[in-house]
């Protein structure tokens, strides 16, 4: 029972506690910072001792379980990090905002959604549990009710509406042609008499089940809704959606392919060639885009198709290197990516500034958040010792060895290709922020935002930096 109080305690006390009506929007605040403390607390606890139950059974065969293994405690700690320390920079940076206790209620009800798609058992409990972090994620696109925001927040929802039905299919005939109970398990549950002969459906079902779940993790070809919500969300939300939400795809794509069918089925097959394929357009197009997009938001937005791209693409080579690299990459971008919109937050809430164009000798107001921005940026482009550096070698060396001719040399020169790229769309921001020239006109007056807001962010940049120092060691002792 100590999973679903975890799952069910951020969701139920976040709506008591928007519903109950407060003095002032302080006292609200310190309602969700009990939320956010014990939650994490909770979570921290679930990470530790595990567990598994099963709530009830639609048949035989199909049950509504949850169950924590390494995988999900990987995930589990990413989406406590990110939002924790999202929910007290948002109790600055709502303030100014409406309509704060519904965004915080939707806020801690996708939380719970999260914590359950980290802790599902099977492929029916994380379908439902994915569906659901959607659903209660779209109020927070929503949130600002202008029309662009609707706008924004009706295609994120098509699109994941979408790619959930185009999953549906595939978990329908994994299902099929599964053993019984069809619990996650390491190498598949597939029953391979029951596969023999209709190999062909199944893979086509696996795949289109891929993209459809590729579309949260903004994949090509689905991944328009990203640069569409990002820049609309509060920047909260942003972080969210950017770093840990997206990421929902990933999981459920991880529990598809390595828990459910089995990397060996599709090893060596079109599916896995196609897969990797969609990866490298991704990951080429999104660095591309970004590197020539000037609103703030919208670039990192197109960063981050790009950047959890190259988790698709290290999942793609189906060896163990590369599910390392993949896990060593989700927590590093969802603590970078995180610190990004954050700051990128901060020049709105400050500033009143979204164009790239205007950042120029920004530092000289905000030095604490431009280098949280720079060390988030280092991390991304993958300079050591941050934590996309040794993300980014593990994925290229496990792309190396795959023995795979073409393949095994065309993702690196991607990779290197994006890094540039990355490089180019973030460090000449950080570099004009304190050095914009002598000509340049400069405000020196300071501007740096409450400790709510920088604590954060320096929390996160020390994320990625653990990750880059001890990020191997912490995969290996859970077993990767």
């Amino acid at each position: 029972m100590f999973i679903i109080l975890t799952i069910l305690f951020p969701i139920i006390a976040g709506i008591l506690a928007s519903c109950i009506k407060a003095d002032s929007f302080r006292s609200l605040c310190v309602r969700y910072s009990l939320i956010s403390v014990v939650t994490a607390i909770l979570g921290t606890a679930l990470i530790i001792r595990g567990g598994e139950i099963t709530l009830f059974s639609f048949s035989e065969n199909v049950t509504f379980s949850f169950a924590l293994d390494n995988i999900g405690r990987v995930f589990l700690a990413a989406v406590l990090i990110l939002y924790t320390c999202t929910a007290f920079y948002a109790f600055e940076y709502m303030k100014v905002e409406e309509d704060q206790p519904v965004f915080f209620a939707f806020f801690y009800i996708s939380l719970g959604a999260l914590i359950a798609v980290c802790s599902s058992a099977n492929l029916v409990t994380v379908y439902f549990c994915f569906e659901m972090a959607t659903l209660t994620t779209v109020p927070l696109v929503l949130h600002e009710g202008t029309k662009e925001a609707v706008a924004a927040g009706m295609k994120y929802l098509f699109y994941s509406v979408g790619g959930a039905l185009m999953g549906l299919f595939g978990v329908f005939f994994v299902y099929f042609y599964g053993m019984a109970g069809r619990q996650f398990t390491a190498g598949g549950f597939l029953d391979t008499s029951m596969v023999s002969g209709h190999e062909t459906i199944l893979l086509i079902a696996v795949f289109v089940a891929i993209v459809g779940f590729g579309t949260k993790a903004g994949m090509y070809p689905m991944h328009g809704w990203l640069p569409t919500a990002h820049p609309i969300a509060p920047a909260p939300a942003s972080a969210l959606l950017s770093g840990i939400i997206a990421k929902a795809g990933v999981i459920v794509v991880i529990r598809l392919v390595y828990y459910s069918v089995g990397a060996d089925f599709i090893r060596g097959t079109w599916v896995q060639y196609a897969w990797m394929i969609l990866a490298m357009i991704t990951v080429f197009m999104g660095s591309m885009m970004a590197f020539l997009e000037k609103n703030m938001k919208k670039r990192l937005a197109y960063s981050t198709v790009s950047q959890i791209s190259y988790i698709m693409l290290a999942l793609s080579m189906l060896t163990d290197g590369g599910v390392q690299g993949a896990l060593l990459h989700v927590v590093s971008h969802a603590s970078s990516k995180g610190c990004l919109f954050l700051c990128a937050g901060v020049f709105i809430y400050k500033l009143g500034k979204r164009r790239v164009d205007d950042l120029v000798g920004i530092g000289k107001q905000m030095p604490v958040v431009m280098c949280c921005f720079t060390a988030a940026s280092l991390s991304l482009v993958g300079i050591p010792p941050m934590g996309g550096f040794l993300s980014k070698w593990v994925i290229a060396a496990s792309t190396i060895s795959n023995g795979m001719g073409v393949l095994s040399v065309l993702p690196v020169v991607i990779l290197l290709i994006s890094a540039m790229l990355t490089a180019g769309y973030l460090l000449p921001v950080a570099f004009k922020s304190f050095f914009p020239g002598k000509d340049a006109q400069i405000n020196t007056e300071s501007r740096e935002p409450s400790a709510l807001m920088t604590v954060p962010m320096i929390l996160l940049c020390c994320v990625a930096l653990i990750m880059g120092i001890f990020g191997v060691t912490i995969l290996k002792s859970l077993g990767f």
